[in-house]
This record gives structure tokens, C-alpha cells and sequence, in this order.
């Protein structure tokens, strides 16, 4: 991918899944009222800290707290920067 942004220490660059439009009965969700999504891949990565290297890497389909991260575009897409600590769990 070539995003030009390297994570610092511990943090990660993760990409979002879509949000749902559909509940699993087939109802439409409207824009105002879809859930932030809690998953997405992870597309950067920092170096860790010296005593704690970092469990994820590129690529990794993550979990992450509902109200983690910071929310950044880049190059006209949606991401969120966040430490791994944030992160739950990689699925």
C-alpha cells in the first residue's frame, strides 16, 4: 500500500471496515444511525517500545476499542491511528 506515514513507538495505522447499511433481517441502516466499526487491518505499524516490541503486523484483521484511536484521512481515506494497547484482539 503506499501510504507515506510511518506510526511512532507504539502506535498503529489500522483502516476501518465499512460500516453495516443492512441489519441481518435486510433493514436499511441510515447514514446517521450506522455503529463506528470496530474492526479493521492493520496498514502501518511503529517500532514498539524498547522493553514491549509490538504483537500485531501488517495485515492483521484487528478488534479494537469502541471509542480508540484518532481519526485521520489520508489520501482521501479513512483511518485511525492508535496504540496497541487499544487493540483487543487479532481475528
Amino acid at each position: 500500500m503506499g501510504l507515506n506515514i510511518k506510526p511512532l513507538a507504539d502506535r498503529v495505522l489500522v483502516e476501518p471496515a465499512p460500516a453495516e447499511t443492512k441489519t441481518a433481517s435486510g433493514l436499511i441502516i441510515p447514514d446517521n444511525a450506522k455503529e463506528k466499526p470496530q474492526q479493521g487491518t492493520v496498514v502501518a505499524i511503529g517500532n514498539g517500545k524498547l522493553d514491549e516490541p509490538l504483537t500485531v503486523k501488517v495485515g492483521d484483521t484487528v478488534l479494537y476499542s469502541k471509542y480508540g484511536g484518532t481519526d485521520l484521512k489520508l489520501e482521501g481515506k479513512d483511518y485511525l491511528m492508535m496504540r496497541e494497547s487499544d487493540i483487543l484482539a487479532i481475528i
